[in-house]
């Protein structure tokens, strides 16, 4: 999987929506740290716009960049975690968390990986690439991706099947002037962000596979969780 892994039908449920929110505020409040300017901070105004495509609430957003900012009395400060191992199967994963209790963190994660392997920094990551990932729709059906991507900069293109959204892949440094270009070659951008690619995923048969997704759906249904990168093809 090129982008971030999914929990299928995520968005559908109600629940899920709720974490949606939750990890979409506390991306707003790490970028609004840099300031609450748009102009000045694309990390902040990338997190905004995706957070309006999930039909955040706009006191909720204006809250969270409050906080972030450090303009509400009850601020609250986020450390990102990283850590790295195996799903099942050996599938390589790598997830991220945003989190104001480091100890709660690290005991969760280690409980979730009883039934795949916790590995040290750098044990997967090699295998991954860290780049920009946009997430796009055509506005028309003759959009050409390939040649959206080429005009816009970014340096791949993985394109979405049945209607899915076409993800493009960029320096890091490059996310942001993509995400601007793109609108002008005939693509809606669904969401933006810093994230892994794997470079060798692996194959599983049916049951195999649903095994990893479960255990991917748990990892990814931490509070404290913000991004699950895995190495799992198709």
């Amino acid at each position: 999987m090129g982008a971030q892994w999914k929990a299928k039908g995520r968005e559908a449920a109600a629940n899920a929506k709720g974490r949606v929110f939750t990890k979409l505020a506390k991306e707003i409040m790490v970028a609004a740290r840099n300031g609450a300017e748009l102009d000045m901070n694309p990390r902040l105004r990338l997190a905004i716009e995706q957070a309006k495509k999930a039909s955040m609430p706009k006191d909720t957003i204006e809250r969270a960049i409050k906080k972030g900012a450090g303009l509400l009395d009850e601020g609250v400060h986020f450390e990102k975690l990283t850590y790295e191992g195996f799903a099942p199967h050996r599938v390589p994963v790598i997830v991220e968390c945003l989190t104001d209790n480091s100890n709660r963190s690290v005991t969760n994660i280690r409980i979730l990986f009883r039934k795949g392997l916790l590995g040290a920094a750098g044990s997967v990551s090699w295998d991954f690439d860290h780049l920009g990932m946009i997430e796009a729709l055509p506005e028309t059906p003759d959009a050409d991706a390939e040649l959206a991507a080429i005009e816009a900069g970014a340096n791949d293109l993985e394109l979405g099947e049945n209607g899915a959204a076409t993800t493009f892949f960029t320096n890091p440094t490059d996310l942001d002037a993509v995400s601007r270009a793109l609108p002008q070659y005939g693509f809606v951008v669904q969401s933006a962000q810093l994230g892994y690619r794997p470079k060798n995923p692996v194959v599983l048969g049916d049951a195999e596979r649903a095994e990893v997704e479960a255990f991917l759906e748990a990892v990814d249904a931490d509070d404290d969780v913000q991004n699950v990168y895995a190495a799992l093809a198709g």
